[in-house]
């Protein structure tokens, strides 16, 4: 019993398979989600807005996961009813209708759209094209009586220019007016407007009239909101969005700190830091089979539901049979139960050192640099009339760049500083920021992804090494949990919610072309306040005792490479 309960082999083969699967039903549908909400009809705020809730959302549920419960039976069903819940909420997307009925066809080409949808849909051209426009046009009329009005402001600044117009225009006005704010009775009618004669002006009221008018603008303004069909979608879409995110953070985290458990009990802590590997791999293949899959299929599914949904059938499938997978962990529940804070505790810590809190700035503004592409290099390429196979393709081209670069990570830690390797991440991500604004065709994507390696890759090493050298005996996993929560929890929510406005006052160059003035700005900041603080290598024991004894070695040319010596040797310099 003793040997099939600690089998360290089998948990983490079944963790592999497992991380495999789960990256494979992320990369399915996380990458598209911004494009899916552009084909509902969103715009670029609105987007950014549920991005911005979707990061946030999983940076402040993440803390509270630490009270799941300490059962077996209740963790077994926690992941199952996680698994199912994330999947049955990824559905939930694909029964929203779009905001407006003629969104599929600006991004749809005319060979893929289905023959039911109609005579003039049928017969679209692509877009850019005035046909395309003229066709659009014509659907949209016929449809017009089906379409629940949009939201417009008040007509009465249009009515104080058109007063002089005649009855006719008037009457038409306030047909208008009548419909857009509909009443079950006068005496419930708080927002009324006194319409103007021909050659005539407003009738005066007295001040309790006016003060009942200002209360009624308001009122109106927020019921409108919720009555707008924009307004209704982006609601529906936010909840579900939301919700999604909620339950695979509590999935996620459940199972990752339940093997971390495990492997702390059994001692074998040292194999969990390459189990990421698997993600990423399962990211890569899953990214680009959806990505080919949709290619094939035509623009509508059916009369409403576009062909990107198939991205969360993907993902919902995926999940299934990782809940196939969950059944075969292992779960081990450890006796002792602290209830200390450690998120406060590894704030202090991460505070307590001018270069943790220089880098945590750092992964911060990374983040949020970082969203503006994830959220809408998408977009970008769809306007360049690229497939969603080079959408797929650059989703596993950045995560195999880092994979691959992870093999010399050793070697390169070794011969550059950690400075140098930041200033070179944040300038390599700068470029790429620049290159997207840029962006000539499709194709050119997948170079740039290449920088991504050392972009996200190698800064993430260096901030991991910090991390291990500042952190006490147990808060290692507490202080990564901070810095993640910082990148994609702070700084992506914030540069989500900021870049949907930028994207459309701005436009998308100029939000790439500002984060890129940012790092640079940045990185320039980080290589003088680097140099101004002391200098102190915290030797980390632990490390040492773990390291293999086939890298020892009697030589003096290889002690003095030994990351040892030299701390040892800046220790008495100082």
């Amino acid at each position: 019993a003793m040997s099939e309960q600690w089998d360290v082999g089998r948990a983490l083969a079944l963790s592999g398979l497992f991380r495999l699967l789960q990256g494979a039903g992320r990369a399915c549908a996380a990458p598209f989600l911004t494009l899916y909400l552009r084909h509902l009809g969103l715009p670029a705020p609105l987007v950014g807005v549920v991005a911005g809730a979707k990061h946030l959302a999983a940076a402040l549920w993440a803390p509270l996961c630490s009270r799941c419960p300490k059962g077996r039976r209740k963790r077994r069903l926690l992941v199952a009813s996680s698994l199912l819940g994330s999947a049955g909420a990824s559905l939930l997307l694909t029964l929203i209708p779009p905001a407006d009925g003629d969104a599929g066809y600006k991004y749809c080409n005319a060979s893929q759209q289905l023959g039911d949808r109609g005579a003039a849909a049928a017969t679209v051209p692509g877009p850019g094209t005035s046909s395309h426009v003229s066709a659009v046009t014509n659907a949209k009329a016929t449809r017009e009586p089906e379409m629940p009005a949009p939201y417009r402001p008040p007509l009465r600044e249009l009515k104080k220019e058109t007063s002089g117009l005649g009855s006719a225009a008037i009457d038409l006005a306030g047909n208008a007016e009548e419909s857009l704010y509909p009443t079950e009775s006068n005496e419930l009618s708080l927002f009324k407007t006194t319409l103007p004669t021909a050659g005539g002006s407003y009738e005066s009221g007295n001040l309790s009239d006016h003060r009942k008018d200002a209360q009624g603008v308001s009122f109106e303004a927020v019921q409108n909101i919720f009555q707008d069909r924009e307004h209704q979608i982006f609601l529906m879409v936010l909840g579900a969005v939301v919700l999604w995110e909620l339950l695979a953070t509590s999935l996620e985290w459940t199972v990752d700190e339940n093997l971390y458990e495990y492997l702390d009990f059994v001692d074998a802590t040292d194999r969990y830091g390459k189990l990421w590997i698997w993600s990423y791999l399962g990211a890569s293949v899953g990214a680009c089979s959806i990505a080919v899959f949709v290619d094939q299929l035509n623009c509508f599914l059916s009369s409403t539901i576009t062909r990107l949904a198939v991205h969360f059938y993907g993902y919902a499938l995926l999940i299934t049979l990782s809940l196939l997978v969950s059944v075969f962990f292992p779960i081990h529940v450890p006796k002792r139960t602290d209830h200390v804070n450690k998120t406060a505790k590894a704030l202090a810590l991460l505070w307590s050192d001018g270069r943790a809190i220089l880098y945590a700035i750092t992964v911060f503004l990374t983040g949020a640099a970082g969203s503006a592409v994830q959220n809408f290099l998408f977009w970008q390429m769809q306007d360049r009339g690229s497939s969603e196979l080079y959408m797929g393709l650059s989703v596993a081209v950045g995560l195999l760049a880092e994979i691959l670069l992870y093999f010399f990570k050793g070697k390169l830690l070794r011969t550059f500083s950690s400075v140098k390797i930041v200033a070179v991440s944040l300038s390599l991500l700068a470029v790429q920021l620049l290159c997207y604004s840029f962006l000539w065709t499709a194709w050119s994507v997948l170079l740039v992804q290449i920088l991504s390696a050392f972009s996200s890759g190698a800064l993430w090493w260096v901030v991991n090494m910090t991390v291990d050298d500042i952190a006490t005996p147990g808060m290692e996993r507490s202080l990564h949990a901070v810095l993640q929560s910082l990148c994609y929890g702070g700084g992506a929510s914030l540069g989500s919610f900021a870049g949907g406005f930028v994207v459309k006052h701005f436009g998308l160059a100029v939000l790439y072309r500002a984060w890129c003035v940012c790092l640079v700005l940045w990185l320039f900041l980080i290589l003088i306040v680097q140099s101004k603080l002391p200098r102190q290598k915290k030797i980390n024991y632990s490390r040492l005792l773990a390291a293999d004894s086939s890298d020892m070695s009697d030589s003096d040319e290889e002690n003095e490479r030994d990351w040892l010596v030299k701390a040892m040797k800046d220790e008495s310099f100082n």
